[in-house]
């Protein structure tokens, strides 16, 4: 099976420039063409999602790629060094965005082992020196991270970190793997979709939440790679 992050970027333009031409039926969400993804729900929810982003100090992680986890090292240090300048985790929020080929770090080991994310998206179990088949930051084991005591994804939603994950992103890339798997690609969107880890947020796209979390006063870095 060819990388799926190989074929990203021209593949996924394809789909959007397609979904853009023919402005109906191209990638079906759950029975619904692309130009309904962003519906009204998932919008009504997303956006009391960002309510929660609060504090004096707020920022927002702009995570395209996979980059060796360093979204999430550098939200941790955001934490860190916060702290240790007098500021307490309730006065602070990172916001970390997953979107195109960083959409895994959203999703469950069990997808990562069925459908390879590691072998796909081309993301190394940093413990093994092969692609990962399981989230390596979800729950961090020694070795995942280049050094101990970061946090992983949980313990950071835990302090009041929030991720969310592209749903645009999530669409485009379970269709591309069903079509590579032949399977049926709303049931694949449906289980990826139903694997996303609790208390991430779905959002109707990366770049929508990028300007969300800008209007919510957030400071933008990039963590692309």
């Amino acid at each position: 099976m060819k990388s799926i992050q190989r074929e990203s970027r021209r593949k996924f333009l394809g789909t959007l420039a397609t979904t853009a031409t023919l402005s109906t039926v191209a990638l079906p969400l759950m029975g619904q063409p692309v130009s309904n993804i962003a519906n009204t729900k998932l919008l009504k929810d997303s956006d009391e999602w960002f309510k929660e982003v609060k504090g004096k100090h707020r920022v927002v992680y702009d995570a395209p790629e996979p980059h060796n986890g360093f979204q999430f090292i550098w939200s941790w240090a955001f934490y860190l060094t916060n702290n240790q300048t007098g500021t307490p985790d309730e006065d602070m929020t990172s916001v970390i965005v997953l979107r195109h080929n960083a959409i895994p770090f959203a999703m469950k080991d069990e997808l990562w082992e069925k459908y390879k994310f590691g072998e796909n998206f081309n993301i190394t179990d940093n413990t093994t020196g092969a692609p990962a088949i399981r989230n390596p930051y979800y729950q961090p084991t020694e070795g995942d991270y280049p050094m101990p005591g970061i946090d992983g994804i949980e313990r950071q939603i835990e302090r009041g970190v929030m991720v969310c994950v592209c749903d645009l992103a999530l669409t485009v890339y379970s269709s591309m793997m069903a079509q590579k798997m032949e399977m049926d690609p709303e049931a694949v969107k449906a289980e990826w979709v139903a694997g996303v880890l609790p208390h991430i947020q779905v959002v109707p796209s990366g770049v929508w939440a990028l300007g969300r979390a800008q209007e919510h006063k957030c400071g933008y870095i990039y963590a692309g790679g």
